[in-house]
């Protein structure tokens, strides 16, 4: 198995889940495509009910949930669609993404855009967490559009 999938593993091992064959094929999937892009939550279940024709959407969607609450995948919501996307970092899991809205490519933003200026701002407030995403072209994507 790749590295990141072991630290997944290893994830869900330190958290008391078992290591199963469906789970560990769910991981495969997750790092084969979406790796470096967010993938529908309908993709990661058709694939899931291909391989393992007996296995219910309620599985599939809680091991979504469990990997999420873990911090093995992102997720992602836009509208009606649900999608995630493996993490880029076990080691620093906290950073933002830039998202092409064409190919879905993400890159990995080094900065955490939350100033203190912002803080400041929400005096009284105990900020437990946020989300940052910038949407726009990949290059490839921007030259294709010229």
């Amino acid at each position: 198995m790749p590295s990141t999938v072991k630290e997944a593993t290893n994830v869900l091992k330190s958290n008391h889940l078992k290591i199963t064959k469906q789970r560990t094929a769910m991981l495969e999937f997750l790092f084969n495509t979406a790796k470096k892009k967010y993938v529908e939550v309908t993709s990661i279940d058709d694939f899931m009910r291909q391989t393992f024709p007996n296995m219910s959407h309620n599985t599939i969607y809680r091991n979504i949930s469990e990997f999420a609450d873990l911090g093995i995948v992102e997720r992602q919501v836009q509208g009606d669609r649900a999608s995630v996307k493996f993490q880029c970092d076990f080691e620093h899991e906290h950073h933002h993404h830039f998202i092409c809205s064409n190919c879905g490519k993400v890159i990995e933003l080094k900065d955490c855009p939350l100033s203190q200026e912002i803080v400041n701002q929400l005096q009284g407030c105990q900020v437990t967490g946020h989300l940052f995403q910038i949407y726009g072209l990949c290059p490839e994507c921007a030259q294709l559009n010229e």
